[in-house]
């Protein structure tokens, strides 16, 4: 037999069960309210942290203004809009050669021969970085001053004079310059607890009893440093030399990339707090540009990036007795098409570079 519940009892029952479902739903929606407000904290931190590293980095790093007359600007290539892939002009210049005060002489860089120049693409897809090395002794065509070795642009007509020498060489435009004091190099790699690289060949640098063996091998400080300036070691010299400054760019680059490095707030501050004043870039190439570009590449690995140095036809001499590198025409003409058609990835397909 059913057994029946008085009518009041059955309303204070149902009364109590809406309560304590009105302070269950009360409570889920604290707990939702409570982290909807944990998470916009962190984002809203992460934003901010965002900000405050980009404010950091502007703030502390060098913009050069290219200050193109009107004539010059006329000359140079042409873009097509539609055109999202991106080229810029990498140059390494070290005042340690001419006994320039650091990050201080950075500001009069425009006025000196850089020692390190490379010509960075990247694809429309975003699907890989080329960086491809220019040997400084190759002799080219500078505008308004004739044949002469590529980095005696800079000397000649700061950056703006280089950027129109390789725009006229590939028939391509440069987007954005950087340059980096190769100090930096060193700076860097102890803001990163160190920098890994496999070491082709054996050799001491010159003037010091650095050894560095064949293999994988730590750099940092002053021994990253030297790793980057060697040619004296090396008996094809500059080749061996820019072939071991894209070694170390690509492995800082994996290990600034890494999870370790940002998720590490203090060393991510502490890596744009000390490098920042050794770079320099155009004005438009500021640090939001950077951390969008950053994103947009988040799929590339660093550790593959394809790294190459521009074919050459060989050595020779000037009438004034300067040793030489001499332009290939037909390199030119194939690295300019697949600048402009976006097809680096077929280009190196169809000529492999040598070992170096």
């Amino acid at each position: 037999m059913k057994h029946e519940e008085p009518e009041e009892f059955l309303f204070a029952s149902r009364s109590a069960r809406n309560e304590v479902e009105r302070k269950r739903k009360k409570r889920t929606r604290n707990i939702v309210v409570a982290v909807v407000a944990a998470m916009l904290v962190c984002v809203l931190g992460a934003g901010y942290f965002v900000f405050d590293l980009q404010r950091q980095f502007n703030s502390k790093s060098n913009s050069l203004a290219l200050g193109f007359s009107d004539a010059d600007q006329e000359a140079r290539p042409v873009k097509d809009p539609d055109d999202k892939s991106m080229n810029i002009l990498m140059l390494g210049v070290d005042h340690a050669a001419d006994d320039s005060d650091g990050s201080a002489a950075l500001s009069g860089a425009v006025e000196q021969r850089s020692d390190s120049m490379m010509l960075v693409h990247i694809p429309e897809d975003r699907s890989q970085v080329y960086v491809m090395s220019m040997v400084r002794d190759m002799y080219v065509d500078i505008p308004g001053y004739g044949k002469n070795k590529l980095n005696a642009a800079v000397s000649l007509g700061g950056v703006p004079l280089l950027m129109r020498t390789v725009e006229g060489l590939f028939d391509t435009k440069i987007d954005h310059v950087a340059m980096v004091d190769f100090e930096g190099f060193k700076e860097l790699s102890t803001a990163l607890g160190g920098v890994t690289v496999d070491n082709d060949i054996p050799f001491t640098a010159n003037d010091t009893d650095y050894f560095y063996p064949v293999g994988s091998i730590e750099l940092e400080g002053d021994r990253a440093l030297r790793f980057v300036r060697e040619r004296k070691s090396f008996t094809n010299g500059d080749y061996q030399r820019v072939a071991n400054q894209r070694k170390f760019i690509a492995a800082a680059a994996n290990k600034l990339l890494s999870s370790d490095t940002l998720t590490n707030p203090v060393k991510l501050y502490d890596i744009v707090d000390t490098v920042s004043p050794y770079l320099t870039f155009d004005e438009d190439f500021d640090a939001a540009t950077l951390v969008g570009l950053g994103l947009q590449l988040k799929n590339v690995d660093t550790q593959n990036m394809a790294m190459f140095t521009m074919p050459t036809a060989g050595t020779s001499m000037t009438a004034d007795g300067q040793s030489i590198e001499l332009a290939s025409e037909l390199a030119i003409a194939q690295i300019g098409e697949a600048l402009r058609t976006d097809t680096m990835q077929k280009y190196l397909e169809e000529n492999p570079p040598e070992t170096e």
